[in-house]
Parts: structure tokens; C-alpha cells; sequence
């Protein structure tokens, strides 16, 4: 298993997604699902389109304000860099490691990679995850880390000024799934009550006034 996950990550790395996701689900690289978004491609296409967010992000923007409530963008980036940290042990069945936060730009991207190896391994989908809100399958942890990742992404591009404009079958499915999972675990902190969108409102937008994101108020 030490080896697939070496060659899992070295397909990351070099850009080769999609081909990364099918030789850790086990698939052939040239199989082509139909029907609904998996977790997996999900996952794939969430890195293209947060991975040059996060590298857009100047480290003079790092203290700016973000939509996501008490957040800067350094906060945002933490805060991915500690739950990602967990979720990739949660995978692996580890315990976590400590999270490192001196770099928080770097510390997400390589966080990422190391949460794609975690989730693209051989059977990883089919565990039983404790996650922080109780234990769930893998299948589902997943499309909550999706979930989470999504919306934090268009927290940071917000926040920095850059686009942001994921997929339409990735927003659809995220949002699909933020409505049938996400109301019992609206604290008040990690998700806030819904939000009327804007008259207008692109599909992530919202995606994100569901999620309880506000637009950011110009000072």
C-alpha cells in the first residue's frame, strides 16, 4: 500500500489528477464514470480550482477579512491546515500530527496534497471515519471535506479579489449534498443560519449564503 500511495502522490504532484483518483479508487485510468459527481472527482476538481486561489494569495492579504465570520485569510488557512491535518490521520487511521501554521500558504498547499493521498488510497472510501460530528463513512466524509474546502475557497478569493469559478457540476453536487446534510449542524460557528443570496447570484455564491456566508461589507 506504501507504494500506491507514493505513486498516488507523485501523480498529484506532477498535475495528473484525474489519474490519480482512479489508481486510488483502484479504477482503471481510462474508465469513465457517468451519472452523479463521486467523491473522488469532486475532490479533483476542487483542487484545480482552489490550489491557484491559494497560490494567488499575496502575504500582505494574509490579515484581511473574510466572509467565513472571525476569519482573516491567515485564520482561513489555519483553520483548513488543522482540520486537514486531522482529516488526513482520520483517513490513515492515525492519530494527528501537530499542525504547523509558520507557513500558512505552503502549509495549505502541502496539506492538500497530503489529504489527496489519504483519501485517493485503496480503500480509504470505505471506512468508518470519526469525524467531529460523529462517526460517518468515508463516502460522506469526503463530500463534507469537499464542502468545506469549496466554500472556504470562495471565502479566500473573495477576500483577495480573485476569480473564483469552480465548476458548475461540482458547485450542483456540493450544493445538492450541503442541502440534505448541513442544517443539523448549524452551531452558530461553523455553519451560521442561511442566507438570502443576492438577487443574481452565481452558483457559488449560493452555495455560500447557504452555508451562512454574508457578503463582505466595504470599509
Amino acid at each position: 500500500m506504501a507504494d500506491d500511495r507514493t505513486d498516488v502522490l507523485s501523480l498529484i504532484t506532477a498535475g495528473r489528477d484525474r489519474e490519480a483518483a482512479r489508481q486510488g479508487a483502484g479504477l482503471d485510468p481510462d474508465h469513465r464514470d457517468g451519472g452523479p459527481m463521486e467523491p473522488l472527482a469532486q475532490f479533483e476538481e476542487l483542487g484545480h480550482s482552489l490550489m491557484p486561489v491559494i497560490a494567488g494569495i499575496d502575504p500582505a492579504q494574509l490579515d484581511d477579512p473574510t466572509p467565513c465570520a472571525g476569519f482573516t485569510v491567515r485564520g482561513v488557512l489555519e483553520h483548513m491546515i488543522g482540520g486537514g491535518t486531522m482529516f488526513t490521520a482520520a483517513y490513515r487511521g492515525e492519530e494527528p500530527a501537530e499542525p504547523d501554521f509558520s507557513d500558512p500558504i505552503g502549509g495549505t498547499q502541502r496539506m492538500l496534497g497530503g489529504l489527496a493521498e489519504a483519501i485517493f488510497a485503496p480503500g480509504a472510501l470505505d471506512q468508518t471515519i470519526q469525524a467531529p460530528f460523529g462517526e460517518v463513512d468515508g463516502t460522506t466524509f469526503a463530500r463534507f471535506v469537499v464542502l468545506d474546502g469549496l466554500v472556504h475557497g470562495w471565502d479566500m478569493a473573495t477576500a483577495t479579489g480573485q476569480p473564483y469559478d469552480p465548476p458548475a457540476e461540482l458547485v450542483d453536487a456540493v450544493d445538492a449534498f450541503a442541502r440534505q446534510a448541513l442544517d443539523p449542524l448549524r452551531d452558530g460557528e461553523t455553519f451560521g443560519p442561511a442566507v438570502e443570496p443576492a438577487a443574481g447570484a452565481t452558483p457559488i455564491e449560493r452555495l455560500a449564503a447557504y452555508t451562512g456566508r454574508r457578503p463582505l461589507v466595504a470599509t
